[in-house]
């Protein structure tokens, strides 16, 4: 699970606007805003270092952060939007929502795959793939996992792992009813080829019996 919640220093921004926002990307801060909870909208500065080491950490859109703006009470809150220069992928502006603990949120949970080196599937040179490096789960904002592990320990050749056989954290659920598959052990190409040149090899056999049968009668 999410260990600490980490702080996330912001200063108020006055006034709005597109003027506003532009004076301060050349104060060398990126302008936001935090809203929801009740309260209403606060304009923000983050200095553009920070938020921008924060997005290179990875996972900023799924962490939940104690907000702190000198003048106003501490919250917890969580980015639903970056928006970045189309040009250089940097970015311009970004939108945090005011959560309480209890509040259920939409959220793409990393998977984390374990149990590979007990895998007979990987050990006979099977392929595993990744079909959902993310799964969107329903969490509470204060139970946010940092991933989901995935255990393919016992997976074999042809084998797939689904949402269902998944430990979800307490509370937490998919946003998709079905059982969807996360990951597959696949056969390695080399075997595929073989297995379908065999194939291929049994089909002409079969035809050309089914000739010489028919040349008899």
């Amino acid at each position: 699970m999410a260990g600490e919640i980490p702080d996330l220093h912001a200063t108020v921004r006055t006034g709005t606007g597109k003027g506003a926002a532009r004076q301060s990307r050349r104060d060398g801060n990126v302008p936001g805003i935090v809203y929801g909870g009740g309260a209403d909208p606060l304009p923000i500065n983050i200095p553009f270092n920070v938020l921008l080491k924060r997005l290179k950490q990875g996972r900023f859109l799924s962490t939940l952060f104690n907000m702190k703006v000198e003048g106003e009470d501490d919250v917890r809150v969580i980015c639903r939007n970056v928006q970045r220069d189309v040009v250089k992928d940097l970015p311009t502006h970004v939108d945090f929502m005011r959560l309480k603990r209890t509040t259920k949120i939409n959220l793409f949970i990393a998977v984390e795959i374990v149990g590979e080196d007990d895998c007979p599937g990987l050990r006979k040179g099977g392929v595993l793939t990744l079909v959902r490096p993310e799964v969107e789960l329903i969490v509470t904002a204060g139970e946010i996992p940092e991933s989901i592990q995935v255990d393919v320990s016992g997976m074999e050749i042809g084998d797939t792992a689904t949402i269902s056989g998944v430990t979800l954290p307490a509370g937490a659920r998919p946003t998709i009813d079905r059982d969807f598959v996360i990951a597959n052990i696949s056969a390695p190409s080399g075997l595929k080829s073989a297995d379908d040149a065999a194939a291929a090899e049994e089909g002409e056999e079969g035809e050309a019996e089914e000739a010489g049968e028919a040349e008899e009668a």
